[in-house]
């Protein structure tokens, strides 16, 4: 197994059974002391992940270790998306709008599970109600607002913390910039997203795949 798989392999579970990590835009502009969140801006943020129709942007993710593996994301609501990884790494992630599925071409497996058991739900679930779930809190920087969305009646589920820029050219006038999310054994994977662009073409062909199990492979 290639050093690129090896780590790969726990981080792409992560992402979407519940790890994903810390703020950049924060990080970057951070002053002395936290900033508190501004009055209406949780509807603010359910209307920017509402706005989006489709999406790509390029993404890179890093592990708690701070190994990272890069690709594109293409994202089609409701409740589609794809996280294409950099050559070497032989895995693949989607949703279909409905479930969750991971395949591992280096050793054939394909796992799958519902969107609404993945903390990714927050962003990918029409159902998910993220007002109901989510609650603002305090970032380093008042052009950034960070979002927590955890079913505390399901803690199994994990917690995603979506974390956005203020900025007039995207839905909402926020752009998401990456995604913390931490699973119930305290994982943790960041996801960071750069090179947005919004109200692109995307075929429903985008979300389907190659079963590596089918010998004729022919896309699902």
């Amino acid at each position: 197994m290639n050093t690129v798989h090896k780590f790969a392999l726990t981080p792409a579970r992560l992402a979407i059974a519940g790890a994903l990590a810390i703020a950049a835009p924060a990080a970057l502009l951070a002053p002395a002391a936290p900033v508190a969140a501004a009055e209406g801006d949780l509807d603010r943020a359910v209307a920017a992940l509402r706005g989006i129709s489709t999406m790509k942007a390029d993404f890179t993710q890093t592990d708690r270790k701070g190994q990272t593996v890069s690709g594109e994301m293409t994202l089609k609501r409701p409740g589609k998306i794809r996280f294409q990884y950099e050559d070497g790494v032989p895995l693949l992630l989607v949703s279909n709008g409905k479930s969750f599925t991971m395949i591992d071409y280096e050793v054939n497996q394909v796992e799958r599970w519902p969107i609404s058991d993945s903390p990714l739900g927050a962003l990918l679930d029409p159902s998910r109600d993220v007002k109901r779930y989510g609650k603002l809190v305090s970032t380093d920087h008042p052009d950034v607002v960070s979002v927590e969305v955890r079913d505390t009646s399901k803690p199994q589920f994990g917690v995603i913390t979506l974390i956005f820029s203020r900025n007039a050219s995207a839905p909402g006038g926020l752009q998401l910039t990456n995604w913390v999310a931490l699973d119930a054994q305290n994982n943790r994977t960041t996801v960071r997203l750069r090179n947005h662009k919004y109200g692109v073409q995307v075929a429903d062909s985008a979300f389907t795949y190659q079963d590596p199990r089918r010998s004729t492979r022919r896309p699902r």
